[in-house]
């Protein structure tokens, strides 16, 4: 039999420096999610690294 291999990534993203990601990690962390990418961005920015 064979298993399959698999990662829960999560990714977190607020539009401004000054908002707080707490409540979105908390929720990630809750569901298992193995790896979590946070990212703070102008929501104008198409350029964002994490994704």
């Amino acid at each position: 039999m064979v298993q399959e291999a698999f990662k829960i990534i999560g990714y977190a993203c607020v539009s401004t420096t000054d908002q707080n990601l707490d409540r979105q990690l908390s929720m990630l962390k809750k569901y298992s999610c193995e790896k979590i990418i946070e990212e703070k961005f102008a929501g104008m920015m198409k350029d964002r690294p994490g994704l």
